[in-house]
Order: structure tokens, then sequence, then C-alpha cells
């Protein structure tokens, strides 16, 4: 143990380890397979930190969380230790020198989306670094019972291939019985080993408040409960309505969701860290990663769609262990809402078949092509061209993607890109201004392959190494665009899709019952769970969740509203 706690000591600067992490870091330090279920704000970073350190090679981390991935490198760096991370939006030349630096700097940590293990030539280059340990976070995305399945998370299993002696740590905050079991099976364990945290958070008041006026109930609730807050809804328009709500009355307030800029998104995060905004109104894109210890009340407008996801997203209040308030706000009408749900979320397969061929039609691909072709796919705007409802057509795709048929990554911004037009010998017969020059000869510099294939291009480095803004760099490639000098691509926020296997007739799409109905049932239980929780009003709140994760010895918690009123009662 000493040789962990000098790691411990020399990097992090604590002198114990909180309760569990030394369970989890011996664990998987003596080569076992681990799966640690602790609660969000229970120092999970640490359990695979410390351990990577502490063996010769590299430490593979798979997250979802490109905010994760930046402030957890960038934190490992302030210490002095080589991490790098691999992401959509590095440029080619970006991810080689990552790549390049595990297999020959020393790293000893290396960040990836599960995105990345869908390329089988990013798995060849994966194979000749000195991988000796992989840490899977968020593991409950890996199981097809969980409430946040992922179909890439399944090609975790391909790396364990390639590493055989490498333990696997699996960390998650959330889990069923039945996804402890799925996530130790999808992931390969040679033995099955759980270590857990118990889910009790004592200093977390629930509260369930029924409201014919949620609004007015919300502003209730803030004015009540002082310092920081989260405030969930379920859309994005949504966030921005609620957030001007409380702007109108009084309540410093921002908005936060997937579809606002990689920048804007950071910009209003920190600014709310912070605290130059009180409350962030935000949809579930917001909060895993957040580290924000103070923030005294999370409050649900609209129901989640399941007791997982309510207490993850519940559990980012009250991180430093002082007394703060998970409210979850309901009326009767959300009844017939969260059953909608169930629908919208699992159409028919006759309907999967229609989206899947009007996808083909809005993007003009025929009968046996577009295997490996990534098209811009606004969602919006193919729902309106194939007369088709959104929320339906949207789960449609996502169970395409479960069945292997296409990859849909929802909007992201992706760099700029540049490809060449004219060869190098053409270029001398083009006029060029000499910052045109300038520019072309950094990029050609910079980026291989920029005569075959666009490039992503990093313009924020381009402008530096000119000694100009980006705005001016955008406008020269803009002019050698408009002069066909070069394939131009901005700056995009957008959505992709991409056929990972060449386009079928509809009718031949096979979606197993794994995918659909068994999907379908698990998720009609666990809305069924979330309403009951609702609804309920004589159990206490903490019992039931704590229950709904296996622990059923526990006591009533004296703080939440059941419990309160009880006292009232008997009082």
């Amino acid at each position: 143990m000493d040789k962990y706690l000098d790691i411990l000591r020399t990097y992090w600067g604590y002198d114990s380890f909180r309760p569990l992490q030394w369970d989890i870091i011996s664990s998987v330090s003596s080569g076992a397979d681990t799966l640690a279920l602790m609660p969000t704000g229970g120092g999970k970073s640490i359990c695979f930190q410390v351990p990577a350190m502490a063996r010769d090679g590299l430490c593979l981390v798979i997250t979802p969380l490109i905010a994760l991935m930046r402030d957890q490198v960038s934190a490992l760096r302030a210490r002095g230790i080589k991490a790098t991370a691999i992401y959509t939006g590095l440029t080619t030349d970006e991810q080689h020198t990552a790549i390049d630096n595990c297999r020959f700097g020393d790293y000893k940590f290396l960040y990836l989306s599960p995105e990345r293990l869908q390329s089988d030539m990013f798995l060849t280059m994966l194979a000749q670094m000195p991988v000796s340990m992989i840490a899977v976070d968020e593991a409950h995305c890996i199981s097809q019972w969980g409430y946040d399945f992922r179909p890439s998370y399944l090609r975790i299993a391909s790396v364990r291939q390639l590493f055989p002696d490498a333990p696997v740590l699996a960390l998650t905050a959330t889990a069923t019985a039945d996804v402890i079991d799925d996530i130790q099976d999808k992931l390969c364990f040679r033995e099955k080993r759980v270590l857990r945290m118990s889910f009790l958070r004592k200093n977390l008041c629930y509260v369930v408040r029924r409201a014919d006026n949620k609004e007015e109930q919300l502003l209730r609730v803030l004015y009540g409960v002082s310092g920081s807050s989260i405030v969930y809804v379920r859309n994005r328009e949504k966030t921005k309505v609620i957030a001007e709500l409380l702007i109108n009355n009084g309540i410093s307030a921002t908005n936060y969701h997937a579809g606002l800029s990689n920048k804007e998104r950071q910009t209003r995060q920190e600014r709310w860290k912070e605290g130059e905004y009180r409350v962030m109104v935000a949809t579930n894109a917001f909060g895993m990663g957040i580290d924000k210890p103070d923030v005294r009340s999370v409050i649900h407008l609209d129901l989640p769609d399941s007791l997982e996801a309510y207490y993850q997203e519940a559990g980012r209040a009250g991180r430093d262990q002082q007394t703060a308030y998970a409210v979850l706000i309901y009326n009767k009408r959300d009844d017939g809402k969260i059953s909608q749900r169930v629908n919208n979320n699992y159409p028919t397969r006759e309907f999967v078949r229609t989206v899947y061929a009007q996808i083909a039609n809005y993007l003009q691909v025929g009968i046996d092509s577009g295997m490996g072709h990534t098209f811009a796919f606004d969602l919006f705007d193919f729902c309106k061209f194939a007369h088709l409802p959104m929320l339906p057509s949207y789960s449609a795709i996502q169970l395409l993607m479960q069945a292997g048929y296409i990859y849909f990554m929802d909007e992201h911004e992706q760099s700029p890109r540049v490809m060449m037009r004219c060869s190098k010998e053409e270029l001398y017969e083009v006029h060029l201004s000499y910052k045109e020059d300038q520019l072309l000869q950094l990029i050609m510099r910079n980026y291989t392959g920029i005569f075959a294939d666009p490039q992503f291009i990093n313009d924020e480095m381009l402008a530096r190494k000119l000694g100009m803004d980006k705005q001016a760099v955008n406008e020269l490639l803009i002019s050698l665009s408009q002069r066909r000098v070069i394939k131009y691509i901005p700056r995009m926020h957008t959505a992709t899709l991409t056929y990972l296997s060449n386009r079928e007739e509809e009718r031949l799409l096979i979606i197993p019952p794994s995918i659909l109905e068994e999907r379908q049932a698990v998720f009609a239980r666990q809305t069924a769970a979330m309403l009951r929780y609702a609804q309920s009003t004589d159990q206490c709140r903490s019992q039931t969740l704590l229950a709904y994760f296996g622990e059923t010895d526990s006591q009533p918690c004296g703080t939440c509203d059941v419990c309160r009123k009880g006292k009232k009662l008997n009082g």
C-alpha cells in the first residue's frame, strides 16, 4: 500500500484514500477485472489513475465525455503526468501526434471516446501501444438493460482481445442487478468482481412537489433554497424559456443543451461554475463530469426516463457533503407524457424500415452502395422531407445504429476542412497574394494528405503562426475556395450520419428482438418505476431509490418530504 500512498501524496497531495478507493485500487493492481459502483462525486478517477501510475505502460481510458477528457488530461498534465486524448474534431496530424506520443513517448494515459473504436484502422494503431490497463467510465452505457445504452461501447471487447493481460476497471455511479451482470459479461470479465459503495446520500433531501403550475412552484423552490442550482427540462427550447422566466423574476440564469457550440457550452458552464450565474437550466446533456461541489439544489421540471437517470442527475447536488435538495416537480399531466415516451422511443418495425428507406432517398444513396460514407444530416429537414414525426424518427435512427446499419452522431462542432484542388505544379500558374501564399504553404507543410482528401485544420494555430486573427484566415480560405484553388468546408455545428454497411432493401433489414421488443419492455419498466416514485406519498424517497438499486435494508432518511410529513402527522 505504501507505493500507492506515495503516488497519491506526490501527485494529488492527499494523505489517505477515501472509503472503497483502496479496495478498488488493490483489486485492479492485482490484475483482477473489477466493476466499481461509486456514487457521483465519490472520487472515481483516483481509482484508475493511481494504479496506472504504479504500472509500466499506458492506461487506456474510455469515456463518452469530451469535456471530461479535456479536464482530466489538463489536470494530469498540471501534475506533471504525460496524458493525451483523441476525440472528434482533432486534425489528422493532431491525432497522429497523440498516437505517436503513446507509442514512443512514455505516456501514461490515453483518453478515447468509444466511437474511436469503430475504426479498424485505429484498432490496428492501438495494438502497437503498450497498454497495461483499461478503464471504462460510465460503464452502464455498455449494458442493453441500462438507461443510456450506447452501441459503440460494445467494441471495447475488441480492445480486450488486443491486450488480454491488461485488467479492466469499469466504473459507474448507477447500476441495477441486471446491469451489473451485463457490464461484466459485455466486458468479458475473467471472473466476476464487484466493489460498491452504498447509494445512500445522507446530506441529500429528496422532495416531490405536486403543482398544476410548475413554473410557479419552481420559483418558490429557488426563492426558498439559496445557492447554486441546476434545473433539468426535456427539450432545448424549454431551457431557453425557463432561463428567461428566472431572469425576469430576479434570478440569474443561463441555459445549456447539445445544440450549442462547444465554445458556447464551455463558456456558460464555466460562468455558472464560477458563480456568475446562479442557475443552469439544461437538458440531460449537462452534468456528467461537472465538478461543482456546492450545488444546493437540483430541480427536475420534467420526469426523467428512469430512476437511474434521476439518481445520477439529482446526485450532482451536495457533493461538498453539506445539505442539498433534489426536487421533482410533478403533476398528473406527466402520466400521459411518460407513457407516450415508450411509443416514441420504440416505434414499430414497419416505421423503422420506412425511416431507413427515407434516409437513403434523402441522401440519394442507392441499393448496394454507401458503406463508409459520412453525410451531414439535419434531422428536422429530413423529417420535413419525408413527412415523418420527429421523436419516433430519431428513435428509429438509434435502433438502426444498434442494429449496425448506420452510425449517427448528434450535433457536434466540426473543425474546418481543406483539400487542395490544384497540384503543386499548377499552383505556380495561380496568382496568389503574399498572405494567400503564406497560408497555403503553411497548410501544405502541416497537413499530409491535403491533396487527396479534405483534412481537418486548426485555424487557430494557422492564425497564430501567421500573426493574423481567425476571421482574416477564414476570409483568405473563402477567397481561395471561390477561385477553386482549394475546397473549403467551414467550421460547422452539425449532425452526421455514416453508413456502416451498404444500403439494403428495407424489407431485408434485421432488427433483433433484443434491440426492439426486449428493450421496449425494459424501458416500460423503467418509466413505470420513475412514475411510481413521483406518485408515491407513503414511502421514504431515499428508501425507494436504495431499494431500486438492491439495498433493501435501509432505514427511513427522516429528511425527505414523505418522512417530514410523517413526523408532522405523528408529532
